[in-house]
């Protein structure tokens, strides 16, 4: 995924770029959380790909003015303004007819432990779709700051940093998100 390793040995080669040690710590660490909100927030598992390398990329150029604090936030905070300049004004249904529709990888495969049976493992994966769902019809900015708390596992305040906002925003945002979500769910079981 992150095809820019040609561009950071480079910059080691060429020593243009102090401390890319801590970069590399910084972005190995960091990549999965990275992918997944860049997958949650464009709903495309390849644009997410594209969007985590050219965040990387930015990430690395812009390095040397990293002061040093909290560098999960700095960098999903990159990871959210690429994604969000890629999507524009694009927003796109995905399709959650494919199993493939949120990880790339079959939900059997991911969600199947030996220990389940083939009925458990159904009911997840049908929760798997019916939470995906439910998440990807939230607007953007309410699904972001969801799933940087609740998925991610990111305080009020890492959230206000990566959406460069106050923590009153995001506390809002979150109670609007949860109550959607809520709302959500009383409408799907009302027709179901």
């Amino acid at each position: 995924m992150l095809e820019s390793a040609p561009l950071l040995e480079r910059h080691i080669e060429e020593k243009t770029l102090p401390g890319v040690t801590s970069f590399e710590v910084i972005a190995t660490t960091h990549l999965d959380a990275a992918y997944s909100l860049a997958r949650w927030l464009t709903r495309d598992s390849v644009l997410a790909e594209d969007v985590v390398q050219d965040a990387m990329v930015r990430a690395l150029t812009y390095f040397a003015g990293f002061r040093g604090e909290n560098p999960r936030a700095w960098l999903l905070q990159i990871v959210r303004n690429v994604a969000l300049g890629k999507l524009g004004a694009r927003v796109e249904p995905v399709s959650l007819d494919s199993p493939e529709a949120s990880s790339g990888e079959s939900l059997a495969d991911t969600l199947t432990d030996g220990a389940d049976g083939p009925d458990t493992a159904l009911e997840r994966e049908q929760d798997h779709r019916q939470v995906n769902e439910l998440l990807n019809r939230l607007p953007v900015e309410l699904r972001e700051c969801l799933v940087l708390r609740e998925i991610e596992d990111c305080s009020y305040k890492e959230i206000a940093r990566i959406i460069d906002a106050p923590i009153g925003t995001v506390m809002s945002r979150l109670w609007r998100a949860r109550q959607m979500l809520g709302d959500l769910v009383d409408e799907q079981e009302k027709s179901a």
